[in-house]
């Protein structure tokens, strides 16, 4: 997906996750829609796309978020890069595919998030970064994923895109 269309939909996507989307938290859980858009371009579009596309996005939201610079923009970037790799091995027309690859794509990019924080000495529990953020973090992106997920694969096949 070229950035002309991704932009506007990483502007959108910011501003419901840190409007909207913060009176929609299940324990202080919110979906990481920024992270739901990676996966799913890195999913139809392959691993380079979502590798770049993630960056993109995580860099954004860095700037956007006030936090350590690239720390979202190489998470991400791991995200998009693995549901990039799942997308060229799995079958990338079935929503459920698609919903458990955004689990573990998230997932795998919430450890790298976790593993740079350690290495710039930001300490955090690992009981609690895996069961209490990372987790419920994967796990409720993942469910929001079907209500997104054929929206983007249209927007895919009008871009002229072979899958």
């Amino acid at each position: 997906m070229q950035l002309s269309v991704f932009s506007p939909l990483l502007l959108v996507a910011l501003i419901l996750q840190t409007t909207i989307l913060d009176a929609m938290s299940v324990a202080g859980v919110i979906p990481d829609l920024v992270l739901l858009l990676v996966v799913l371009n890195g999913f139809l579009l392959g691993p380079r796309e979502g590798a770049f596309l993630g960056f993109a996005g995580g860099i954004v939201e860095d700037f956007f978020s006030g936090g350590y610079i690239g720390l979202n923009a190489l998470s991400k970037m791991a995200a998009g890069y693995l549901a990039g790799i799942a997308g060229e091995r799995l079958n990338r027309e079935n929503i459920t595919v698609a919903t458990g690859v955004t689990f573990f794509s998230s997932l795998g990019g919430l450890i790298v998030n976790y593993l740079l924080l350690i290495y710039i000495n930001v300490h955090i529990p690992p009981l609690y970064a895996l069961f209490g953020v990372a987790l419920p973090t994967a796990v409720y992106t993942a469910v929001i994923t079907p209500l997104f997920f054929w929206r983007f694969f249209r927007l895919v096949q009008l871009r002229n895109r072979d899958l």
